[in-house]
């Protein structure tokens, strides 16, 4: 059997009992970064052997790992932080796993948009998640085609990269479409940034990014 375990995607408490005990009880722990996942199993006093498991290996070692799950070990999938398979590793060997008639089971828990979307203030009955935008290619034809989006929409963004996307906003659905931007989720320093594009664009220009965004886009229709 293969479990999708979500973890905190801050505040540590954020961990559900159930999960506790599903690391505590598996045979292994698949884990995007070992380093990282091993803090947050010790916090917890868990000590079942990890085993690296993330996009850059994902496809090579993801019909071994299956193979052993055929032949009776049960593992468990984290990120670093949040759902498996929501902007990080867990489609792949989820797709593979029920091909071959594995039972896979997903526990709930984090996800960084959820909470984002629910304090934003803007519509949340309706929605779109977009994840990361892509970077170069198609970038230009993926933010045309949002054009005609009536939803809210979820994009998640590295702080680096935050200026460019806000002015590519700004430049597509105008200056004057809400977004919310959200930083730290969970953590002491958690921040929201509401307002019209422009509100936005204006307060990164004197506060530097820092952190992991996710931002709620409405443009006006």
């Amino acid at each position: 059997m293969l479990y999708l375990v979500p973890t905190p995607v801050g505040n540590l408490k954020d961990m559900t009992y159930r999960a506790v005990e599903v690391l505590n009880t598996v045979d292994v722990i698949l884990a995007e970064d070992t380093r990282t996942s091993g803090k947050l199993l010790q916090h917890y006093g868990i000590t079942t052997t990890m085993q690296s498991y993330h996009m850059h290996n994902e496809h090579k070692i993801s019909d071994g790992i299956l193979a052993r799950i055929e032949a009776g070990e049960t593992m468990a999938l984290i990120t670093d932080a949040g759902s498996p398979g929501i902007s990080d590793p867990g489609y792949l060997i989820t797709r593979k796993a029920i091909e071959k008639g594995i039972k896979v089971e997903a526990l709930p828990g984090a996800t960084a948009f959820v909470p984002a979307l629910t304090v934003s203030g803007l519509p949340s009955d309706k929605f779109v998640f977009e994840g990361f935008l892509p970077v170069k290619k198609g970038r230009k034809k993926r933010l045309e085609f949002l054009k005609e989006e009536t939803r809210s929409i979820i994009f998640y963004e590295s702080p680096h990269k935050l200026p460019r996307t806000l002015l590519d906003f700004k430049e597509y659905y105008g200056e004057n479409s809400q977004v919310s931007i959200s930083r730290e989720i969970s953590k002491m320093y958690e921040q929201h940034v509401r307002g019209t594009v422009a509100d936005a664009i204006a307060h990164f220009e004197i506060h530097k990014p820092k952190g992991e965004f996710v931002i709620i886009l409405s443009i006006p229709y």
